[in-house]
């Protein structure tokens, strides 16, 4: 049985094992092959992305193991929630405690507090599209593809794929 697992807001504490986290979940998924891409840079920069959106961490036996942003329509980190929704973006959790469940137990955490949010209708997230790891996650967890949503980061031919859920 997995020691127990806490959800929680990041402190500055954190930010290192986050950024960690971040880069190593990154690179070894193969998204990037390089810490030095300017992508990289600017999501390990994490006391800069907790000043604009909240961070939670995934805390287990005193180790953070996990992260993830949250935002809402119009904050800096939001890009494509829309008015009704919450959106979660670097979901990430370290590569050598994956699959043991910190994925879902965040993923279950985001939907349980949007749940709490005043106007809130709906989760969404964008993910990579040969990422199917965590399309799995994201399909096990309630999300349904929302093709309509899909876009492409500026000034490159990277698609991204949206995914929804209702409450």
């Amino acid at each position: 049985m997995q020691p127990q697992l806490t959800i929680r807001p990041a402190v500055e504490a954190d930010f290192p094992a986050v950024a960690r986290i971040t880069g190593a979940s990154y690179l070894s998924a193969g998204y990037f092959n390089d810490a030095a891409h300017p992508y990289m840079v600017k999501i390990m920069d994490v006391a800069e992305r907790a000043g604009k959106a909240t961070i939670w961490v995934a805390e287990r036996d005193g180790l953070v193991i996990g992260s993830v942003t949250l935002a809402r329509a119009g904050e800096p980190y939001a890009d494509i929630a829309l008015q009704d929704e919450l959106e979660f973006r670097m979901l990430v959790v370290d590569p050598a405690v994956q699959r043991s469940g910190a994925g879902k137990a965040m993923v279950d955490a985001i939907v349980s507090h949007a749940r709490t949010l005043p106007g809130v209708r709906g989760v969404s997230l964008t993910t990579g599209q040969t990422w199917e790891s965590a399309h799995g996650l994201y399909r096990k967890t309630g999300f349904q593809r929302v093709p309509e949503r899909d876009w492409f980061v500026p000034e490159t031919d990277i698609k991204l794929l949206v995914y929804r859920r209702d409450l």
